[in-house]
């Protein structure tokens, strides 16, 4: 396995793993100016004292947030560019957690597709291969659109939540009480809904076809059919939801799992379970949080009525939406 290989293509890029720092004549016949560190382990300080130095220190593992760091990533190896001289990426194995830096930067620069950077990526290092966590960021990376300021993103925000409550879940717990996204608080305004999901037995408002939560089910995914918001729920007795505003009194408790009343007529209307529930498609679904069909009414949306969904006044000491700045 070689130590040190440039990136294919025209840039002065180079990607190895913590034994080239070793290898000095090698970084200095590569003209190497800047290292980026991707790992978290003591660095002899004596290895970078001729060179332009960043660590970002992560782990090699799923649940590692790297996205988060993929901003200063790149504007360090664009500097080190920018200079004239060459930029090592390296992590310990130059396999996982630089290349996820390195794709990173291809797609910022070229407009890629996390595929299409990776292709290029193993063409002069075939070993190459982000963890699965990885990968997905990646792959968010592409789907946001590569901004320059990621914290402010709402998919962003979501895939941190998200993180949340797989860590909560992985500890047997539900997840703490603010850091629970209620996304019809995060809500622009500008999304479309097809129909309102209505108390059978009040007709209050409940939710709107936007905050459904898509799977597939079991011979969706043998047939490779896509899952979508309409289709994916007509053979499933439950709508899957993402939390609401109006769920809050019942998710805040703390428990792993419950029922959701209408918070109007405080009659049963579905049910959640954080460590995930199954659908009667036969597809499993986390976190679950449902309401059944046979308790509420499907109602055409009007577009004058906007999203239907009626906003709980503040908790006593806090504001809407407070608590989910850490998300």
């Amino acid at each position: 396995m070689p130590l040190l290989d440039k990136v294919h293509g025209d840039l002065e890029l180079y990607i190895g793993g913590l034994f080239t720092l070793r290898r000095k004549e090698a970084l200095q016949a590569s003209n190497i100016t800047h290292v980026l560190s991707v790992l978290r382990l003591p660095l002899e300080e004596s290895l970078f004292e001729d060179y332009q130095h960043k660590v970002v220190e992560v782990d090699d593992v799923d649940d590692e947030n790297l996205l988060e760091h993929f901003e200063d990533c790149n504007k360090f190896i664009q500097a080190g560019l920018d200079a004239g001289g060459g930029v090592l990426v390296h992590c310990a194995m130059g396999k996982s957690r630089s290349a996820t830096c390195v794709c990173a930067y291809l797609m910022h620069k070229y407009g890629l597709s996390p595929d299409e950077a990776l292709a290029q990526l193993r063409v002069s290092r075939p070993l190459c291969e982000p963890n699965d966590g990885f990968w997905q960021q990646l792959q968010l990376y592409h789907d946001m659109g590569r901004p320059e300021n990621i914290e402010e993103v709402p998919a962003y925000q979501r895939w941190l939540y998200l993180q949340e409550v797989a860590l909560s879940r992985a500890c047997g717990q539900a997840p703490e009480a603010e850091k629970i996204r209620f996304e019809d608080e995060h809500s622009s305004g500008t999304g479309t809904s097809d129909f309102e999901m209505r108390c059978k037995k009040c007709r209050r408002t409940l939710a709107t076809s936007q905050y459904i939560v898509s799977h597939k089910s079991q011979q969706d995914q043998q047939s490779g059919t896509p899952p979508d918001r309409m289709t994916t729920s007509t053979a499933c007795a439950h709508y899957f939801l993402d939390p609401l505003s109006w769920m809050r009194p019942e998710l805040e408790q703390g428990k792993l799992d419950g029922r959701l009343e209408c918070p109007k007529c405080k009659t049963n209307v579905g049910k959640y379970a954080w460590q995930g529930m199954q659908c009667s498609c036969g597809d499993w679904v986390v976190p679950g949080i449902s309401l059944a069909k046979g308790r509420i009414d499907e109602v055409k949306s009007r577009p004058q009525q906007g999203y239907g969904i009626r906003m709980p006044p503040p908790a006593a000491g806090r504001k809407a939406g407070q608590g989910q700045g850490n998300l």
